[in-house]
């Protein structure tokens, strides 16, 4: 089993912990490894913690044995199936949020790393993820402030994707996506403020769920986090394992500014993917300021024809109305420059001095001095903007998260299908181009910024390549709090087949 975790997924791997097969200081030995051996190319992982990750691992075995001692002996004729738990489980933390007592937390900025930051508290987050027994090798590269697509930062160097070495991982969860991709780990966190969940997992072949605005708390640090635009959640291989993490994360903590619907029906997320959904109203959509390039739009046309085959009714060309509207992007554009300008107010009031240009990279820092320059009352407005924005596209679902009508018209649509990326993702350097990388950004992630404002779930699924053989993804959002629905969908589409295997990546292994 050990020489096979490179392509497995973590609910399989948990299983082989329960039968006995492998434990978990085993395959935290693999995986420590395979980080020695892949990360010099990958550049993924920035602070490993091999010690500290094996110590861990040892106690999640011998919770196993434990377990399996005093599990009683099957009936004849009656297999025993313990509760799948991911104790024991190699996972891999962003290097942004989910902060840890005592690890390196430099957010990809320079003089974070300068001045040896650490956590001084472990997050919420980071404490559900230990309360499952989830083992950490370490934080992974990302970059700074997590503010593009792509994860190059000066602090640091660039991450390189496993498929091919020359292109990026996307961002700015690239480094996770990058060590699940290369089979280092099965799953690790990330966080979405702008696609930085579901665009690495598009170039790294990843399932990559961004979940609802409340869904995860980003306690104890934060409240309402770059204007509730932002959210934490886990890359990973399998559609089965991103379910089974949102249980794991999905807690409120008290003082939460908002807490996302309860489920309805299933009690688990994992419940959700036991059957398939019933027929669903889709709109497909692979339009906007800047059209999805033929591969892009293929892979969509690909995905629909095969929801259509399961059943589905595929309605294409449709989107919410104001979707790809200029007006969105200018908006946002405001609360996010805002944002940077407070963050770096309070890293000036935490350092006991003044942030200045040699702190920071050039396009942060223009961010930070035009969101400085802005009046409060442009910040608000903006707000007010947005939130129309939101109820207006909002009436285009048909179901609010249980399940029950939840709209005037309740001959709404249940999912909204789209590419993730307009393009298959670029070679290193292209995104990170001072001159025209901004234009880049926005011309590559027009299909992504949507799910941030409006707060709705939206799901990176990959399901087909390239010709040069890189991935390409699409995702599906539902309604806020919808999360149980795109993750059926999406494993009926596994099901099917229709997602990219697990396999090598000769890029990764050469």
């Amino acid at each position: 089993m050990s020489a096979d975790l490179r392509s497995v997924d973590a609910t399989a791997l948990a299983q082989a912990f329960a039968s006995g097969e492998t434990n978990p200081a085993e395959a935290m030995q693999a995986a420590l490894e395979r980080m020695e051996r892949l990360n010099p190319a990958l550049n993924a992982i920035i602070h490993p913690r091999p010690e500290r990750a094996l110590a861990e691992a040892a106690d999640a075995a011998a919770r196993w044995e434990q377990r399996r001692n005093r599990r009683p002996a099957p009936q004849q004729g009656v297999p025993s199936s313990p509760a799948i738990t991911f104790d024991g489980v190699p996972m891999a933390i962003k290097d942004l949020g989910c902060e840890q007592a005592g690890e390196f937390h430099h957010a990809g900025a320079q003089f974070l790393v300068e001045l040896g930051w650490r956590g001084s508290l472990d997050s919420h987050l980071y404490r559900l993820l230990r309360s499952a027994g989830m083992v950490s090798v370490g934080r992974t590269n990302t970059p700074e402030f997590g503010t593009t697509i792509t994860t190059e930062p000066a602090a640091y160097g660039p991450t390189a994707n496993p498929w091919d070495l020359t292109r990026s991982p996307g961002g700015s969860s690239g480094g996770s996506a990058a060590a699940v991709a290369a089979g280092i780990v099965p799953v690790a966190h990330g966080n979405d403020g702008g696609g930085s969940i579901r665009v690495p997992a598009a170039a790294c072949g990843l399932v990559g769920l961004k979940p609802s605005r409340g869904r995860v708390s980003t306690a104890p640090r934060l409240g309402e986090h770059r204007g509730g635009f932002a959210v934490d959640g886990m890359l990973t291989r399998t559609v089965r394992d991103a379910a089974r993490c949102l249980d794991i994360i999905s807690r409120p903590a008290p003082g939460d500014p908002y807490v996302a619907p309860p489920l309805g029906t299933a009690e688990t997320f994992a419940d959700a993917l036991a059957a398939p959904p019933t027929p669903l109203r889709i709109a497909v959509s692979t339009g906007g300021p800047s059209r999805a390039t033929e591969s892009a739009q293929h892979a969509v046309e690909f995905a629909a024809s095969l929801l259509a085959e399961l059943g589905h009714r595929i309605e294409p060309d449709t989107a919410p109305d104001g979707w790809y509207s200029s007006d969105l992007v200018d908006h946002t554009i405001v609360v996010r420059t805002v944002a940077m300008s407070a963050e770096m107010a309070g890293w000036a009031e935490r350092l006991g001095r003044p942030m200045t240009a040699d702190d920071i990279e050039p396009a942060n820092w223009w961010s930070a001095e035009l969101g400085r320059s802005l009046p409060a009352s442009a910040y608000v407005q903006s707000l007010a903007e947005l939130a129309g924005w939101r109820r207006r596209v909002m009436s285009f679902w048909k179901m609010n998260p249980a399940g029950r009508p939840g709209t005037p018209d309740p001959s709404g649509y249940d999912l909204l299908l789209t590419p993730v990326l307009a393009d298959v993702t670029p070679p290193l350097g292209y995104l990170a181009d001072p001159i025209d990388g901004a234009r880049r950004i926005a011309e590559l992630a027009a299909f992504v910024n949507q799910a941030n404002v409006s707060g709705q779930p939206a799901i990176a699924l990959p399901v087909a390549f390239d010709p040069d053989g890189v991935p390409l993804g699409v995702q599906l959002h539902a309604a806020h709090g919808g999360e149980h629905l795109l993750l059926a969908v999406g494993q009926q589409i596994a099901d099917a087949g229709g997602l990219i295997p697990l396999r090598d990546l000769p890029a990764a292994e050469s």
